[in-house]
């Protein structure tokens, strides 16, 4: 994972998140309610529930709002219908990029996702374009700060937990794992007393693309005219 550091993206849009909460709170519930209306409310036997519930608690997301969506999903009647569509294409300076959406007209979602690359320097392509350079995997951030475990003790702390890799920042020790291994990973380290910063499923890719400055801010401009859009649910960028 050399050369990508998901946690200088996180610090680095912490706060343009927290400007925008409400429509992130927005954002989990739609997806909480795919989760539940497709496995059922109980995050215990539904683990994609779960992880959605996890996501909201990440975000601060008040509980009532969680239960509202759970509660909407299993009402009576169809109730309302998404459709999850990837989208791939390249940024300034030859980034790809992929954006995950859950719509409920993929018209309206396909042009405005087709205008955010278009108006910001970048390309939309074709399905495949860009989606193999990115591997699905699991995402732990531990700060350091307040830890007594040394480097070599919490390597091996990692791997006995069933992670893959770790990388070892100033700030936090990076943890990645295998898609399905990510729940059993997380629960074993919180149950070993580690303080979890990040958890999620995520989107890394293979190799990064440097930019210089002006195509650094063009594509920050993308990626948050991209995610402003309440269909669209992650942005992924192969950019260091």
């Amino acid at each position: 994972m050399s050369g990508h550091s998901k946690w200088n993206n996180i610090q680095g849009r912490k706060n343009a998140q927290d400007a925008k909460r409400g429509k992130i709170f927005q954002k989990i519930s739609r997806e909480i309610y795919m989760a539940a209306k497709a496995g059922g409310p109980d995050p215990s036997t539904n683990p994609a529930l779960r992880l959605m519930v996890d996501k909201a608690k990440s975000a601060n997301m008040p509980n009532d709002n969680v239960d509202r969506a759970i509660k909407k999903a299993t009402s009576a009647g169809e109730g309302e219908h998404y459709d999850e569509i990837t989208y791939e294409g390249y940024g300034p300076g030859g980034v790809a990029i992929l954006v995950h959406t859950l719509t409920d007209n993929r018209n309206r979602t396909a042009t405005n996702v087709r205008v955010a690359f278009t108006r910001n320097g970048g390309n939309l392509g074709e399905t495949g374009t860009v989606n193999y350079m990115f591997d699905r995997k699991g995402y732990i951030a531990i700060e350091r700060e307040g830890l007594t475990v040394d480097e070599d003790t919490m390597f091996e702390d990692v791997l006995e937990a069933g992670a893959e890799d770790m990388e070892i920042l100033p700030e936090v020790f990076e943890i990645y794992t295998a898609p399905e291994d990510f729940v059993s990973v997380r629960d074993q380290l919180e149950a070993d007393g580690f303080n979890l910063a990040q958890a999620e499923l995520t989107m890394v890719p293979q190799t990064t693309v440097q930019l210089e400055a002006d195509q650094q801010e063009k594509l920050d401009r993308l990626v948050e005219k991209l995610e402003d859009d309440d269909d669209v649910s992650e942005v992924y960028t192969s950019a260091e």
